[in-house]
């Protein structure tokens, strides 16, 4: 949390400034204290060194399940509810939406405390100015796609503990430099891959008992979502709309080519991505869980043709050990209609997604971790999980090093099919071997001023 220091202006002496401290120290002294109710933690707050002063950049419906509470951010009433959490700032390029989130943090605290014309939350249209307060400890974002990447980069650089949503970056050497940055600036970065935390513990169950032999030694892992990777491509639509007022259009685009609003963009601009970038990390997270691949692992990406009427292209992922990763789930897997993950091994297998967890044999499943076994970073909520490791500083379960690797991963698995032909990926180098033309495909060059 910020911390000020008692400082005094050049001009002052510092004899004169001594004295007119202790003058004022005095006056203190005999006054009458009046401590506010907030300050020792009733009205529904803990005390100010117990809370964590946050901004929320991006206000669509994640960003407002975050805020307010709402579907897939698993925490009721929304960060605003919570009483170790103290919203001091909203930040959207939509006027209307930072003006509702604005009035509603405002009505939600002036109930629980008191204060009818509760005025502590401000609403900004341009983030760095958001980023710039130092009272602020962290932001969530919930963003654009393509604005994943940089603002939190730029969050971190402000000296801010990040929660970003998904998809954690759109390239690779994007990925590597929220990662780097994490690194030199020793922030908290917690990914909104929440399946390592929430569904009761069933995704992290299934990883153990993967890493503890249960199904014999891993040969197989059927994915239940394609990757995606990103490159720009030319705008050719001659469609142009007017900019809704209260919209800054420039500022949303960002980074990417400029190019005329054409209605309601969404989450990204068509002809941006190809696969998925946003749905796929939750799966992808979970396969790389499973055997504990490493990020500096030697990977060889095959490219599989369609293999019959309306079946897509998709890729076989060579892992080190002999384990073949399916993107393109196997027909008739036990599950796999919200996604999930099917682990294959010499002495039976377990598949997980968000409703269920079975096993073949079904015993599996019915065997305790024994003392000694290997146990996974347990966290039973998410949200919970980025707050308390802002506190302590450690690691999140979904931390820059988890996250990028995912993000990687799929990239690197996308490029391959939007090359349509095999690739081979070096997790220590983070490039392609030998291969150029992959290699273009790590990055694109970002529009001024947002070159990082």
């Amino acid at each position: 949390m910020t911390q000020r220091k008692l400082t005094r202006s050049p001009g002052v002496s510092r004899r004169r400034f001594l004295a007119t401290a202790a003058r004022g120290w005095v006056a203190l002294c005999a006054a009458p204290w009046v401590i506010p109710a907030t300050a020792l933690g009733r009205g529904g707050l803990r005390p100010p060194s117990e809370r964590i002063q946050m901004g929320f950049i991006g206000l669509g419906g994640q960003g407002m399940g975050h805020l307010l509470g709402g579907a897939w951010t698993y925490v009721p009433g929304g960060y605003v509810a919570r009483a170790d959490v103290q919203v001091l700032a909203v930040c959207d390029v939509r006027r209307d939406r930072r003006e509702h989130a604005r009035q509603r943090c405002l009505q939600v605290y002036a109930e629980k405390l008191g204060q009818p014309n509760y005025r502590g939350v401000d609403a900004y249209a341009d983030f760095r100015e958001l980023l710039a307060r130092p009272d602020i400890d962290a932001v969530l974002l919930a963003l654009p796609y393509h604005w994943a990447a940089p603002m939190s980069v730029l969050a971190m650089r402000a000296g801010k503990d990040v929660y970003c949503e998904k998809p954690v970056a759109i390239t690779i050497r994007e990925g590597g430099l929220v990662l780097d940055t994490a690194r030199q600036w020793g922030a908290v970065y917690q990914a909104g891959t929440q399946q390592r935390c929430e569904y009761s513990g069933r995704f992290r169950l299934a990883c153990e008992l993967v890493r503890n032999g249960r199904i014999g030694t891993l040969r197989e892992v059927f994915a239940y979502r394609l990757p995606g990777a990103f490159w720009p491509q030319p705008w050719t639509t001659t469609e142009q709309q007017p900019v809704p007022e209260g919209f800054d259009w420039d500022l949303w685009l960002g980074p990417l080519p400029w190019r005329p609003y054409a209605g309601e963009p969404g989450h990204a601009l068509p002809g941006c991505f190809v696969g998925d970038v946003n749905w796929s990390p939750h799966h992808y997270d979970i396969v790389l869980w499973g055997p504990g691949l490493t990020a500096e692992a030697i990977v060889e990406i095959e490219f599989v043709p369609p293999t019959g009427p309306g079946r897509q292209p998709a890729v076989r992922y060579h892992l080190p050990g002999g384990v073949v990763v399916h993107s393109d789930p196997h027909p008739g897997e036990p599950v796999g209609q919200e996604g999930g993950v099917c682990f294959v091994g010499t002495a039976g297998r377990i598949a997980v997604d968000r409703s269920q967890i079975v096993a073949d044999p079904p015993d599996l499943l019915c065997t305790p971790l024994r003392p000694g076994e290997t146990r996974l970073h347990s966290a039973s909520s998410h949200s919970g999980n980025f707050l308390d490791c802002i506190r302590t500083r450690r690691a999140p379960v979904c931390n820059p090093v988890v996250a990028v690797q995912t993000m990687d991963f799929i990239l690197a698995g996308g490029i391959a099919l939007a090359l349509q032909r095999s690739l081979r990926w070096n997790g220590s180098q983070r490039r392609f071997e030998g291969d150029a033309e992959a290699n273009r495909f790590l990055s694109y060059v970002p529009r001024p001023p947002w070159g990082l």
